[in-house]
């Protein structure tokens, strides 16, 4: 079974919020820190943090989801990450990216 991904990634506390979709974190997660598409939102914003997610088991549910939460206001989009992350730390910092498997240069 794949899993679908909604999740919020930031440059800093309560700094700018981006959310995204995605069928594998991991990756996608790389993509920003590496800032693989220089011209992103993310990018232009060093949204390079991930704050917040949640596992979806259907890509239609999720999609739909990321753009239920696009919609919320910023303090509603707070609140669920500091329900799951009261600290604001950077989730993916303990799972070991492989930067390198990303990079072509």
């Amino acid at each position: 079974m794949n899993l679908w991904y909604v999740y919020i990634m930031t440059n800093k506390p309560k700094g700018v919020l981006y959310i995204g979709c995605t069928n594998n974190i991991e990756e996608r997660v790389k993509e920003h820190k590496l800032k693989i598409y220089p011209s992103s939102f993310t990018a232009r914003y060093n949204c390079d943090k991930l704050m917040y997610f949640e596992e979806i088991k259907i890509g239609k549910i999720a999609s739909e989801r990321e753009k239920q939460m696009k919609k919320w206001k910023r303090d509603w989009k707070i609140k669920l990450i500091e329900d799951m992350n009261p600290s604001w730390m950077d989730l993916s910092l303990n799972w070991n990216l492989n930067y390198t498997k990303l990079r072509n240069d």
